[in-house]
């Protein structure tokens, strides 16, 4: 498995990592997540780990806070020395009824992080992200309450995960202005049949050295290929729950595409699909979860696919986005100075 650095930072994380959001789920939408138990995540967590990973994603409101207290058993029961593995959650949707339960706000960030640390049973968080924009809470407010953290001890980088490029360059102006804990990563949603963050979030993440932590590679399993052609499958988690929205016109014509690319290297269309995101200067690490062993393998075995520029544009041109203002007025000046 290789290492990347994470942004501008000078942390090493493994170019896969191991998402938890499939843990602990019952009922509702958590259930329909996923509901692995302990035994479940420990032999994923333990595989992960075979396999080179040392990155491993969860959240507070993943299953209501079960998700972290299992990855942190998980990570004991294995018995993983603590400096061998970077643990990632976030914080910022609600935990709770009342006004106060949720957000970015100074009173909810230091409560849960301590939250978190119990669940996890960690003396500290290695990346700690706002998991969703906060229009209620100034960005100071946020910022100076994540640095607080930093400073104490209880987290070392932080991030953020789907905020808009105008709210990230905020963030980043603000804690460079205030000296703060600077900004180390975006958790974003990144796909071959979603390639919306090109627009405006992978400029400036580029040209501010902000990693990128890509969530749902598969596009919740649509890039597996199995739901082709109008094909559902009972059950299966596109049919229950449509999350992430996709757009199936655009889609079809990728799919065929990356079954072709697939054929080409004896592999299956998820791993192409995830090797594609790997070739990404921008991609730190890709998040990958799973309901069984095999299937984690299978995912972790994109990182050993070499795919050529023959291959990239085969994978680029069904799945490019049509071109918007400024992009096309930006390009035709771009061509008349050549």
């Amino acid at each position: 498995m290789r290492l990347r650095k994470l942004g501008s930072s000078g942390l090493f994380v493994s170019e896969l990592c191991f998402g938890g959001m499939t843990f602990g789920g019952t009922d509702g939408l958590w259930g329909q997540v996923g509901k692995l138990g302990q035994g479940d995540a420990d032999a994923l967590v333990g595989a992960a780990l075979d396999a080179g990973v040392n990155l491993f994603d969860t959240a507070n409101v993943y299953a209501h806070g079960r998700s972290e207290e299992i990855l942190g058993r998980s990570l004991k029961n294995i018995g993983i020395a603590r400096d061998h593995v970077i643990v990632a959650t976030k914080v910022a949707s609600s935990m709770g009824e009342g006004p106060n339960q949720g957000g970015a706000s100074r009173r909810h960030i230091l409560s849960e992080c301590h939250a978190s640390l119990r669940r996890l049973a960690l003396d500290h968080i290695d990346l700690y992200q706002v998991h969703a924009f906060d229009p209620a809470t100034p960005i100071e407010e946020t910022l100076e309450a994540l640095d607080t953290l930093v400073r104490a001890g209880d987290v070392r980088y932080i991030g953020l995960s789907n905020w808009a490029a105008w709210q990230i360059m905020k963030a980043i102006g603000i804690a460079r202005a205030r000296n703060l804990a600077p900004i180390t990563s975006l958790q974003a949603y990144y796909t071959l049949v979603g390639r919306d963050v090109e627009r405006e979030i992978v400029p400036l993440l580029t040209a501010e050295q902000v990693g990128m932590m890509v969530w749902s590679p598969l596009a919740g399993g649509y890039l597996s290929g199995k739901y082709a052609d109008g094909h559902n499958l009972g059950a299966a988690r596109q049919t229950t729950l449509d999350f992430p929205p996709i757009d199936r016109v655009r889609g079809e014509p990728l799919i065929g595409a990356l079954k072709e690319v697939a054929i080409k290297h004896g592999r299956q269309p998820a791993q192409i699909a995830i090797a594609w995101l790997l070739k990404q200067p921008v991609v730190s690490t890709v998040i990958t979860g799973a309901r069984r062993v095999e299937q984690l393998n299978e995912n972790l075995q994109a990182a050993d696919v070499e795919l050529d520029s023959d291959d990239m544009r085969r994978l680029g041109a069904p799945s490019r986005l049509p071109i918007e203002y400024p992009g096309w007025l930006l390009n035709r000046a771009a061509e008349q100075d050549m």
